[in-house]
């Protein structure tokens, strides 16, 4: 059995927080920690520990790019991999995501029942590489 990765999700939309976290814990069984902005995530990460990111992209205040280069900043997760999520899913933006450094793009609307397995997927394949 794969080990299973400790997530951090940024997302400032609480029904899509509600929603992932159901779809990461209930369906996927994985270990969640949320925050609603990347202010509050930068804030929470050292006692968080996580294993992986999983960064809104557009959030007010702090982007998830944003974020995810203030998390890098901080030694101890200046190579904890990172997934990005968003609406906003055009072949460019997917292509300048993985470039700051993501695994991969999810996009909004995700599928509920296949969003844990789509976590573990690049969470597995980032361990490989």
């Amino acid at each position: 059995m794969p080990q299973l990765p400790k997530v951090m999700h940024v997302e400032d939309d609480p029904d899509i927080r509600e929603i992932a976290l159901i779809a990461l814990e209930m369906v996927g069984g994985l270990e969640v920690i949320q925050f609603s902005s990347g202010q509050e995530a930068l804030a929470g990460a050292a006692a968080a520990n996580p294993d992986l990111f999983l960064l809104d992209v557009m959030m007010p205040g702090m982007t998830g790019e944003e974020t995810l280069l203030a998390l890098r900043a901080m030694p101890q997760f200046a190579a904890t991999p990172a997934i990005f999520m968003t609406a906003k899913a055009q072949h460019s933006d997917v292509r300048q995501f993985i470039e700051a450094g993501a695994l991969d793009v999810i996009v909004k609307p995700f599928d509920p029942m296949q969003l844990a397995t789509q976590i573990v997927a690049l969470w597995n394949q980032s361990l490989v590489s």
